[in-house]
């Protein structure tokens, strides 16, 4: 593999192009690579009452909706947030996944999974009482993440 750095100094912002022959496994790891790195920046405001709140997304064990709303939930606490879960899909690290039509979990904070083969399965987490379902049509996803976990885990 053939690897350049060309720096243009009137570029509006930077460019990665990725030339290959064909898309395998490691063409597709480093278009996530990049992809992770170039959101890692992504910064969400979080609202309780009249108070706004900036934490690490780490401290995040899932995003859920609850009527017109998404809700960003820590072991302890829920914060209202100003985004769709698609919109959240876009901008998250690849540690978040969705495991429900209306809910995305943080993989890192998993604690375990009570598989349901015929319904939604029982996800728990890290030090926490809270508690969501993962459906079937997510279920693949959301376990392949969590097995891939170590990855995201510093």
């Amino acid at each position: 593999m053939k690897i350049s750095i060309e720096l243009v100094n009137d570029l509006a912002e930077d460019e990665v192009l990725i030339r290959c022959r064909r898309v395998d496994d490691a063409i597709q790891k480093i278009h996530q690579y990049i992809l992770e790195q170039s959101q890692s920046g992504a910064k969400i405001v979080f609202y309780k009452e009249n108070q706004e709140f900036y934490f690490p997304l780490t401290d995040i064990l899932f995003f859920e909706t609850e009527g017109d709303h998404i809700y960003a939930h820590t072991a302890n606490d829920a914060y209202l947030i100003k985004y769709r879960l698609y919109e959240l899909e876009q901008i998250l690290p690849r540690y978040f996944v969705r495991a429900a039509k209306s809910t995305i979990v943080n993989v890192t904070k998993v604690y375990s999974i009570t598989r349901n083969l015929t319904a939604s399965s029982l996800v728990q987490f890290v030090n926490s009482h809270k508690q969501v379902y993962a459906s079937r049509y997510y279920f693949q996803e959301l376990r392949q993440r969590i097995n891939e976990r170590s990855t995201y885990e510093n």
